[in-house]
């Protein structure tokens, strides 16, 4: 008896494993953001925190990555290198940007008498954040890699082998995507929720 398989029900490894990373993270994040809604009915304990100025402006350069991002994975596919390059690079640049605003951010909590120890809501704050800022930081690493990496392996001569390596674009644009859309919705569960 023949068994038939169907391509389409097949989900590729890469996209697999990025999938069941992506429930974690959420999983993650929930619990995150569930234990301070539950800390902060503790009003003994509680303190209202102003969000820095530039979380806002990080907020705005990581959705213009994400733009970018989807850009790049675009000019991929239709073999668009140099257009593909520029994107790329240009998403890392806003990632290390992001990054950096967020350094900025806590250094600004710092100067408002902010500390880690000192505030639960604080806390709460340099510990969602940072964990954050750790997946971005994952993400700016492989960025630069996929940066270096269009202007070293990939020539107009080979064109057609760039598509052999689209899954791993797209995996990486699909991991950028989700720290993004992640980053919002803390910055308006922060601003919702002080």
């Amino acid at each position: 008896m023949a068994v038939s398989i169907h391509k389409r029900f097949i989900v590729h490894p890469y996209k697999f494993n990025m999938w069941i990373a992506i429930v974690s993270m959420v999983m993650i994040f929930a619990a995150f953001t569930s234990a301070y809604v539950v800390k902060k009915g503790d009003t003994k304990t509680w303190a209202d925190i102003q969000l820095p100025q530039i979380f806002t402006l990080s907020t705005i350069v990581i959705v213009i990555s994400s733009l970018l991002m989807h850009a790049a994975y675009v000019s991929f596919k239709k073999g668009a290198l140099e257009w593909y390059r520029g994107f790329m690079t240009l998403t890392f640049l806003a990632g290390a940007a992001f990054l950096s605003m967020q350094i900025q951010g806590w250094y600004t909590l710092v100067a408002q008498g902010v500390y880690l120890t000192d505030n639960v809501a604080g806390s709460f704050i340099y510990v969602i954040s940072g964990a954050h800022f750790l997946h971005v930081a994952g993400g700016v690493i492989a960025l630069l890699v996929f940066s270096i990496r269009s202007f070293t392996r990939y020539q107009a001569s080979n064109i057609e082998a760039m598509k052999d390596t689209t899954i791993n674009v797209e995996v990486m644009a699909t991991y950028w995507h989700f720290v993004d859309i992640l980053w919002v919705y803390l910055f308006f569960f922060f601003m919702l929720n002080r």
